[in-house]
């Protein structure tokens, strides 16, 4: 188990890494890691995270309250609580603003179609949260729910949320994520966006889930029926996700409203 002293200097490198990759901007964004039961270590409120030092942590319990450190938890650590109550195997939380993703949540966009099968193995789908303010009840409900069965998701212009068994795992995921919404807004302006079919998303996540209960001990079968899916990603769709034409994909990202008459 890691000591409090290397999981301050493993949280100070991931906000480095997280700001140079433009990730989080000025203050945002905010990491906390689990120090052990009742213990939480988190960057403090108007953190730079391309400046930080060991001075902007901060330690509190599972309620919020400050134990150690001075400053104030970011209003987001509302969040971060809600995550490690839900699932107590989460160790570390990582909420960023990850432009392109966060550029999809405004434009309406969903990133839930399964495109990437890395993705589709790790997350099953990415969902999109509704806007609630950050410290809300309803954001810490809905988050709180998401997370106990997802390691990631993405908040309607909120930015994203990610999990994991180590600050690297959670830092790895929200990478991911908004290399498939890079990929996803790139194929966007070429043409048509094809999901991977049904049969193979369905293969790799009941794939993946299978062996995440393995390593847990569980060697019981799943039942695809019980597989995180939702219809987007198993149906055999009539239709594309985008429209057949790549000009009217280019157009409607150019000019969603018909204002400008293209």
């Amino acid at each position: 188990m890691q000591t409090e002293a290397s999981l301050r200097q493993e949280l100070l490198r991931t906000c480095r890494v997280l700001y140079r990759q433009g990730f989080v901007a000025g203050f945002t964004g905010s990491l906390s890691v689990r120090l052990s039961e009742g213990e939480i270590l988190c960057t403090q409120s108007s953190s730079h995270k391309g400046l930080i030092t060991d001075d902007d942590l901060l330690v509190v319990d599972l309620q919020g309250d400050l134990l150690r450190g001075d400053g104030q938890p970011p209003i987001e650590i509302s969040m971060h609580l809600a995550a490690y109550q839900s699932r107590p195997t989460v160790r570390a939380v990582v909420h960023a603003r990850p432009p392109t993703c966060m550029a999809f949540t405004l434009a309406g966009l969903s990133l839930e179609p399964p495109i990437l099968p890395n993705l589709v193995s790790r997350l099953g789908v990415v969902v999109t949260l509704p806007y609630f303010a950050l410290g809300t009840d309803e954001m810490i409900q809905q988050v709180g729910e998401a997370i106990e069965d997802k390691d990631a998701v993405l908040l309607d212009r909120q930015g994203a949320l990610c999990v994991g068994g180590s600050l690297l795992e959670a830092l790895s995921l929200l990478e991911e994520m908004e290399q498939l919404a890079q990929v996803v807004l790139q194929a966007r302006n070429l043409g048509v966006v094809k999901p991977l079919p049904p049969e193979d998303v369905i293969r790799l996540r009941t794939s993946a889930l299978k062996s995440d209960l393995e390593n847990n001990g569980t060697t019981n079968e799943i039942n695809i029926d019980s597989t995180d899916l939702p219809p987007v990603a198993t149906d055999d769709l009539s239709r594309p996700v985008i429209n057949l034409d790549p000009f009217e994909n280019r157009r409607r990202l150019i000019d969603p409203n018909g204002l400008y008459g293209i």
